[in-house]
């Protein structure tokens, strides 16, 4: 019996072990199909229709195309939602919802209404064409006060990139039957933003008026509001900041930098207060200069010859050194090494504010030009761009030239902006250069007024294209006149002759001239002057040219002096001449420092009636003194005509004065005819000189009146003589000449003349004036003197 209990217990015990295995096995199954039937129930009804409510233009079918949820989905709050979310991202509808009603999807919509018509109002500067094309908003299309808001947004930026930074546009919607509406965008275009004031912020080496000579951007003037304003353009600030350091830089400050650029808009919305924050740091001088050869073909002698004698010690500047890489990799160009690259390394001493400067040549990879592509100059030629290189395809890649190229470009004038970059080519040897260009006006029609208490007011007006065809060339036409003359003018001018450094010029004229305050006499001028200008140095230009032209002296008085009488009539002249200039000038408008020279002379005698060779030379040098605030100059000029087969006629001599030697009347010095005439009364004709010479000294500074105003002071001092007959006049000096059949009295003697005097320069809004005042304290008898002289001119 205890055998039987013992088997039935261990038979129990084997079933539990069993049931318990089975349980095991068959329990994922078994979880896994309760988790399917509770995720059933929690996945609800399936889209079994879907109902659109509201659409009036829109088909249903266009609706349900932009839901999430589609016929057999199945529904869930997410679904629900994102379908929202992109019915509204359309951009049709002002208002949609999403409902569900069993299985079914109910979509109810409330459509934008469609732009009937857009219309602006006030826009005089702009058209509505222009305008039309700014915004995005059309006509047929869904309004939304998003978009209309942007588009006032593109209007209002637009205006600004013109200057008018007072622009509003506020977009106003008139509602109209059928759920449409008209777009109108109201406008007030404003007047153009002007800079009120621009002003430097921790500047103690150079004065504000010097760094504003600096910048790009400048203020308005005096009187600017009604000819001359000046605009706002952030974008020119950006390049202030680099004229500024540029400048720093080239002046031995090493450290500058701007901190700062802000410009403030003044309350009244026309005017912006511009300020520069600067930190100049330490002045430098050069110290050592060092040639490190990396190439063993190259003498580094020859390259250490090109850095100039005496620069150690003097001021440091930063354009010296590229001048001087410059050089150096012409140089090693010259010596078969056009991959020779000049690295300059400067190592500062601060302690005795000193920069050593060592010119590491190195022979970079060798790279060469796969081809230079030019976009958006839709008018300009190619070729007009393609002379700014110095390299063409195929040449050895030079990144110097590259950027000397770029500058020439911008020079040009035509493009409003130019960027030039590099891309790899084919190959990692071959790079390609790619120019774009945005094409700007370039012609004009330009009025001027002006006043001389010379030749009193004078009128000129002149039609101008310089990038004429698309080719670079530059032709105006120009008309003036005055009381007492009448001049038109043609210039036409090649800048790239037989597309090399040739500057081809052609000029014809008509001149009529009342000179009977002067000598007594009318002429009329008509010529011809073809040239051509080419550069002989860095610093030197030579202009070769010829004249032919005829002049008629007519109209003479009955008492004029029988020298004039007898060069009455037609005279043809036919001389050929050059002009050479040598410039060195830190700026060739507002000069600091720096020195001009020409030197020009005319043979005349290639057929025609005149016979004659004239020289003229000039010299002019300036420095500045107290951060170039005080501006000093110093010019002399000379000149001599001689006759080489007859005597000179009156036109064929110097005549002095005025702006030439201040404190005497143009004409007021030199020979004159001072015998009775017929009428028993003294005659008082200049005759002009064959030699002249003058030397004028003068020196500009701030008076103290606020920058805007434009004002500034001058004293300045003038020598000069007139003097000479040629030999075959009556030249004897205060006595009658009978031998020659002449009764007259002409002193030529080389008697010297001197002024001095105080001026008044004001850049106004009408134009640069200048107001001289000047007291004689040498003179002779007989000359005419002038105490005060006006001269002011514009272009609007």
């Amino acid at each position: 019996m205890a055998i039987i209990e013992r088997m039935t217990r261990m038979a129990r015990g084997l079933a539990v072990i069993a049931v318990c295995m089975a349980a095991a096995m068959l329990g994922p199954s078994a979880a896994q199909a309760q988790q399917g039937a509770a995720a059933a129930g929690a996945r609800g009804p399936t889209v079994t229709d879907i109902v659109v409510l509201g659409n009036q233009r829109i088909e249903p079918a266009t609706v349900i195309s932009y839901l999430t949820l589609k016929v057999g989905d199945p529904i869930s709050e997410a679904a629900l939602n994102q379908s929202v979310r992109q019915l509204y991202d359309t951009g049709l509808f002002r208002d949609a919802a999403v409902a569900v009603d069993g299985g079914k999807l109910l979509v109810q919509v409330a459509e934008n209404p469609s732009i009937n018509r857009i219309n602006f109002e006030g826009n005089d500067l702009i058209s509505d064409e222009q305008m039309l094309a700014i915004i995005s908003s059309r006509p047929r299309r869904s309004f939304t006060r998003a978009q209309a808001e942007a588009d006032a947004q593109a209007l209002i930026d637009n205006y600004r990139a013109t200057g008018r930074y007072g622009a509003v546009v506020e977009p106003v919607i008139i509602e109209l039957p059928e759920n449409r509406v008209d777009l109108v965008f109201e406008i007030s275009e404003g007047d153009v933003t002007e800079i009120y004031r621009i002003d430097f912020v921790g500047n103690e080496q150079f004065s504000d008026g010097r760094l504003r000579g600096v910048i790009d951007t400048s203020e308005s003037g005096f009187l600017g509001f009604i000819l001359n304003s000046d605009v706002y353009d952030p974008d020119r600030l950006e390049f202030d900041k680099q004229l500024l350091r540029r400048f720093y830089l080239s002046q031995g400050f090493a450290d500058f930098t701007v901190l700062s650029a802000v410009a403030e808009l003044a309350p009244d919305r026309e005017g912006f207060y511009i300020t520069f924050t600067v930190e100049e740091g330490e002045l430098y001088t050069f110290g050592e200069f060092e040639v490190i050869n990396s190439a063993p073909a190259l003498d580094p002698e020859d390259f250490q010859a090109l850095i100039p004698e005496g620069l150690t010690g003097q001021t440091y500047d930063a354009t010296q050194v590229e001048a001087i890489i410059e050089d150096m990799v012409y140089l090693a160009g010259q010596q078969g090494f056009a991959f020779m690259d000049v690295r300059p390394r400067a190592r500062r001493n601060e302690a005795e504010r000193t920069i050593d400067v060592a010119f590491e040549l190195v022979e970079g990879p060798r790279v060469y030009v796969e081809r230079i592509d030019i976009e958006g100059n839709d008018r300009t030629l190619d070729r007009v761009i393609r002379r700014q290189f110095e390299i063409v395809e195929g040449d050895a890649f030079n990144a110097r030239a590259v950027e000397q190229a770029r500058g020439r470009i911008r020079a040009l004038g035509f493009f409003a902006d130019v960027d030039v970059r590099t891309e790899r080519g084919a190959t990692d040897d071959r790079a390609v250069i790619k120019v774009e260009v945005e094409e700007q006006s370039t012609g004009s029609i330009n009025f001027g007024l002006g006043f001389s208490s010379a030749v009193g007011p004078t009128g000129e007006i002149s039609i101008q294209e310089a990038n004429f065809l698309g080719r670079g060339q530059f032709a105006r036409a120009r008309v003036r006149v005055a009381e007492d003359s009448q001049i038109v003018d043609f210039t036409f001018e090649e800048p790239a002759f037989l597309d090399r450094d040739l500057r081809l010029g052609l000029n014809a004229f008509y001149r009529d001239e009342d000179l009977d305050d002067e000598s007594s006499y009318e002429i009329t001028s008509i010529g011809f002057i073809p040239s051509i200008a080419f550069p002989v140095s860095e610093p030197g230009r030579l202009r070769l040219f010829y004249e032919i032209s005829n002049d008629d002296i007519r109209d003479l008085d009955d008492n004029v002096s029988p020298l004039i009488q007898r060069d009455e009539g037609d005279k043809l002249t036919s001389a050929i001449g050059f002009r050479y200039t040598h410039d060195l000038r830190d700026d060739p408008i507002e000069t600091t420092s720096g020195y001009f020279l020409t030197f020009e002379q005319t043979f005349a005698g290639l057929g025609g009636d005149a016979q004659y060779s004239r020289s003229v030379v000039s010299a002019k040098g300036w420095t500045s003194f107290f951060a170039d605030d005080v501006i000093a100059s110093i010019e002399l000029e000379g000149g001599a005509v001689y006759s080489t087969r007859k005597d000179l006629e009156v036109n064929e001599r110097f005549f002095i004065g005025g702006d030439s030697l201040r404190g005497f009347a143009y004409g007021g010095i030199g020979p004159r005819d001072q015998s009775l005439g017929v009428d028993g009364k003294k005659r008082d004709d200049a005759l002009g000189g064959d030699f002249y010479a003058v030397g004028r000294a003068e020196v500009s500074f701030p008076v103290g009146l606020p920058e805007e105003f434009g004002i500034h002071g001058g004293l300045f001092a003038d020598v000069g003589t007139l003097w000479g007959l040629d030999d075959n006049s009556a030249r004897d000096t205060n006595v009658d000449s009978a031998s020659n059949g002449l009764d007259i009295t002409v002193d030529d003697s080389a008697h010297l003349r001197a002024a001095v005097g105080a001026s008044i320069f004001w850049d106004s809004g009408f134009g640069p004036l200048r107001l001289n005042f000047a007291i004689p304290v040498k003179k002779q008898s007989g000359d005419e003197t002038e105490f005060f002289r006006l001269t002011v001119g514009t272009r609007f």
